[in-house]
């Protein structure tokens, strides 16, 4: 899965709207946290509900929109 939009944050913490790099299927993530951690580990191994794969090997991750070790 990856991040298509994020639609809403609030400190480090976010909700969006992720996608299936394999079949394209969209989902309503509620509960991300902005860190590297999160980004680099937790959103590549989200499985998809359509066809079950986690993420490609290629993705990268994103920036966070603060950053690491500063006070929100």
């Amino acid at each position: 899965m990856k991040i298509q939009k994020i639609t809403s944050q609030s400190r480090r913490d976010f909700s969006a709207i992720m996608e299936c790099e394999h079949c394209g299927e969209t989902e309503v993530n509620n509960h991300g946290y902005d860190d590297a951690f999160y980004h680099s580990k937790v959103i590549p191994n989200m499985k998809c509900g359509g066809c079950g794969k986690k993420g490609d090997e290629n993705y990268r991750p994103l920036t966070t929109k603060y950053k690491e070790g500063e006070v929100v």
